[in-house]
């Protein structure tokens, strides 16, 4: 399969994230297969089900446009005055470069958004993850 990025979104309670501690995002945990948050490593959301990709893209253009419209869609979220912004440029650049790109902001309602766009086939620094079917 040609390089390519797929895309995670998960928003969720903070509670959910750090419940007690974080065991449950690291891999090799009993809990890391069906734990629904995300996992503390990007290269990670590769070993999660193939269900769980929001979207794939084999043009960094494409994924960097992805990524800026997940900003914009969860505008509303960020707290007070902050809004993130993509800097598409720079997003595209390090797409090209095989590299992930991760965002994790907290939201609203005591919430953590995080957005990422993960290399694989394969991914730069775990080689020995196999791609997620889908």
């Amino acid at each position: 399969m040609a390089p390519h990025h797929h895309a995670y979104v998960w928003i969720g309670h903070g509670d959910v994230l750090v419940k007690p501690g974080d065991a449950h995002r690291r891999a090799g945990h009993p809990e890391f297969p069906s734990a629904q948050v995300m996992p503390l490593e990007s290269a990670d959301w590769l070993l999660k089900s193939a269900a769980r990709i929001e979207a794939t893209f084999t043009e960094p253009e494409e994924a960097a446009d992805w990524y800026a419209k997940q900003l914009t869609h969860h505008t509303e979220t960020f707290a007070g005055t902050y809004a993130p912004t993509a800097d598409r440029n720079e997003i595209v650049r390090r797409l090209a470069a095989g590299d992930d790109v991760v965002g994790g902001w907290w939201v609203t309602g005591n919430r953590f958004l995080s957005v990422n766009l993960v290399a694989c086939s394969p991914h730069r620094l775990r080689r020995e993850y196999a791609c997620p079917a889908r």
